[in-house]
């Protein structure tokens, strides 16, 4: 029998890849539907949520734009930590019991020194903006909840994710696009960037996923795990490579407007812990996902 799965953000970039994974026959979980819709700001839209108990809840959903973080702090909060609150108090009024898993972000690291890499669980947060001060508090309040009530709760803390369905104002994908457009002749070949000169840990979204699968199957509760490739990729090189793939010449023009300081120039995540844990390994290569991020902004581009 199929266990019962509640997530939270479903309609976001994760999101929609999970709801692919569990239309699969094969898959042990079932997609728990929301019974009614909600906003997680708003406690008394949660008190009709589950006719039936999940057996587990991923909570995806979260403002995750850092601009967006610093320009409006408080709406940041009020989603990712207290609408974490009322989820989990929406939850405990239900007399759920089963298995939580909090995703947070690597980036409430901040900045790590470069002697410091790869990163581990052991090093301490010191998050820089208000989105990862935001993650972090939630991730804080997760556990807490765990320890207090008796539940299995877990915290993952991915890394920079790619894929197929992102929106372009994530680098990968504004690549993409532009190389797509660049292609169809709808755009100079030039290319706009930010600053490409950094490294960061990108990992497929599907192997995101079945990092949460994972936790979900095998985690030890109370505890934090990095969900990262472990390998560390200039951003420079991953344009070139899709230029290349796509066959097109391209001028990199950097865009002030794109310009955001990068206070950490290298990124590389360790998911020793993960990989000991539950015995998952990263299994698509940058490649892979290079491929198949130009081939669903071919259509894309050709829908716009």
């Amino acid at each position: 029998m199929k266990k019962r799965l509640f997530i939270t953000g479903l309609t976001g970039f994760v999101g929609q890849h999970i709801q692919s994974r569990l239309a699969s026959a094969d898959s042990s979980w079932e997609l728990l539907p929301a019974a009614a819709p909600y906003d997680l700001t708003n406690l008394d839209s949660l008190g009709e949520l589950w006719p039936q108990l999940p057996d587990a809840v991923i909570h995806l959903a979260g403002q995750t734009f850092v601009p967006e973080a610093f320009r409006d702090p408080a709406r940041t909060l009020d989603i990712n930590l207290l609408g974490t609150l009322n989820l989990l108090q929406a939850l405990k009024a239900r007399g759920f019991k089963g298995t939580f898993l909090y995703v947070s972000s690597g980036d409430v690291y901040g900045q790590v020194a470069e002697a410091a890499l790869p990163i581990t669980e052991q090093q301490p947060p010191c998050p820089r903006n208000p989105y990862a001060v935001s993650k972090l508090s939630a991730e804080f309040l997760s556990l807490q909840w765990g320890l207090s009530e008796g539940w299995p709760v877990l915290v993952a803390r991915p890394f920079n994710h790619i894929g197929t369905g992102q929106k372009d104002s994530f680098v990968i994908a504004s690549a993409a696009r532009q190389i797509m457009r660049i292609r169809q002749g709808l755009q100079a070949p030039q290319l706009e960037v930010g600053d490409i000169d950094v490294t960061r840990d990108f990992l497929d979204v599907d192997d995101v996923i079945s990092a949460y699968f994972a936790l979900l199957e095998k985690g030890t509760p109370g505890q934090v795990y990095n969900v990262c490739s472990g390998q560390e990729q200039s951003i420079r090189s991953l344009i070139a490579q899709m230029g290349d793939l796509a066959e097109i010449d391209m001028q990199l023009v950097q865009d002030p407007a794109r310009l955001r300081r990068a206070d950490q120039r290298r990124v590389c995540g360790s998911h020793q812990r993960l990989t000991r844990t539950t015995g998952w390994t990263p299994e698509i290569s940058i490649q892979q996902s290079l491929r198949a991020i130009l081939s669903d902004w071919e259509k894309r581009v050709r829908q716009e």
